[in-house]
């Protein structure tokens, strides 16, 4: 991953190269400064890249991971600048403005809290110029498609291995692997493309991920890394996991546990790596959108789509940019999305079971105990649940959840597990009157006091 900084004013070069450093993981091989009449702005990179250098001589910063899909743009004009997110927010974007009225932004929060803590998260899909947000992209429901099934699995399948062909470089790929249906139908791919494919898992001893893992690592003949982790090691991150996510939302902070271990454990092999993120919101992949009438299943995918970009994906920027690597959603390739949202709902959650079109368009590639393992949550399939659970119930007393729960915006803490996230979180960054930068997981509700 990369960082981009700025403040909106000119000669500010020291406060901007502070911002990157808070930042210094997002990328540490190689940084740039420029500036204009309006603006002081800042880059770093996490790999050598030509292309870099040229982006500044150019006098525009931008992050391209994936073809057009993946991004956050700072773009000096001649006379001011505009800021832009990538459609689906995968990239990470905040902005704020300081006592005096100066825009000050970044890639994550903690870089702008010296200067401001009324910060805002740019929008998916939007763009910011002259004090307004302009909205470029929305997903939203589209017509379904009228061709047989076979085609759109047909479609579906040459989609994605064109997904995937655009970020291989080279002939070594990594991929986060828990051993269902989405990480592995993208391992599976890479693998037909590069001759070392590194898998890598993480978990408890005996959770289902990693048993699971282990079974599609070895069809794949793939160089597969597992670490074995005790319920302690999960004490003992919560700390960095927090700071690096900026969340306490007990759902995203549980699911990012193994995540933030699994990409530490590739980043001592690989620079890149394949993440199957996006996959459930695509094609239905949660157990609750089985109880959603089948007209009405359009609907919920696209409002957890346009959630994804401060919950899921928030997860896979912070777990893979802490250690200075870049993971690749390739289930959110603006085509692959793009097909997806024409995909008949009864193609997606037929008779029962999740994801099925995902699971035609895959015959033959995975064998069939792989393709039809039956999902488990990110945290469940690790083994993670219980043990973060019973250790808040351990620290936290019934008194100071009772008591210390209302935060200074109106939220409520919903669980001791939430509010031992939280006093995590306040230890890091401050408490805020408002937090509606931060996401909520779909689920976890918002409560008011």
């Amino acid at each position: 991953m990369t960082a981009i900084a700025g403040v909106a004013k000119p000669r500010q070069t020291k406060i901007v190269q502070t911002m990157l450093d808070t930042m210094f993981y997002r990328g540490n091989a190689g940084s740039g400064l420029l500036e204009n009449d309006a603006v002081t702005a800042g880059l770093t990179w996490s790999r050598p890249q030509a292309k870099d250098q040229e982006l500044l001589r150019q006098n525009h910063l931008i992050r391209d991971f994936a073809g057009t899909s993946h991004f956050s743009l700072a773009y000096p004009r001649e006379k001011g600048f505009f800021l832009k997110r990538d459609p689906l927010g995968i990239a990470p974007l905040y902005y704020g403005h300081t006592s005096d009225g100066t825009l000050v932004f970044a890639s994550e929060v903690k870089a702008l809290l010296p200067l401001t803590r009324k910060i805002s998260e740019l929008p998916p899909g939007s763009s910011y110029e002259n004090g307004k947000i302009h909205a470029y992209f929305k997903v939203e429901l589209q017509a379904p498609l009228p061709e047989p099934v076979e085609a759109i699995a047909l479609h579906l399948r040459e989609l994605l291995i064109e997904s995937v062909q655009r970020c291989i470089n080279g002939n070594e790929m990594g991929s986060w692997l828990s051993g269902g249906l989405d990480s592995s139908v993208l391992a599976a791919i890479a693998n037909t493309m590069v001759s070392s494919l590194h898998t890598f898992t993480a978990g408890l001893a005996d959770s289902p991920d990693v048993l699971a893992a282990r079974v599609v690592a070895g069809h794949l003949h793939s160089k597969h890394h597992a670490m074995i982790v005790t319920p302690q090691d999960l004490v003992a991150i919560l700390p960095e996991v927090i700071y690096h996510l900026e969340s306490f939302d007990a759902l995203l902070v549980r699911s990012s546990m193994t995540n933030y271990l699994v990409a530490k454990l590739a980043s001592d092999f690989v620079p890149e790596v394949l993440s199957g993120e996006g996959g459930d919101e695509l094609f239905g992949g949660y157990e609750y959108l089985k109880g959603i009438p089948v007209t009405d299943l359009p609907a919920e995918l696209v409002d957890i789509i346009n959630r994804l970009h401060n919950t899921a994906l928030q997860r896979v920027d912070r777990s893979a940019s802490a250690h200075g690597s870049v993971a690749h959603v390739r289930f959110l390739d603006p085509d692959v999305v793009d097909l997806a949202l024409r995909i008949p709902a009864k193609y997606k959650i037929n008779h029962g079971e999740e994801k099925w079109i995902l699971r035609e368009a895959m015959k033959g590639m995975l064998p069939e105990s792989i393709l039809h393992r039956k999902k488990a949550k990110f945290w469940e399939g690790a083994g993670v649940t219980s043990h973060l659970s019973e250790y808040a119930d351990s620290v936290i007393s019934d008194q100071d959840f009772k008591t210390r729960s209302n935060l200074p915006n109106g939220w409520t803490l919903n669980s001791k597990e939430e509010f031992l996230y939280y006093q995590i979180f306040k230890e890091h960054f401050g408490e805020f009157e408002d937090l509606d930068w931060m996401g909520r997981t779909k689920g976890a509700p918002i409560q008011r006091f």
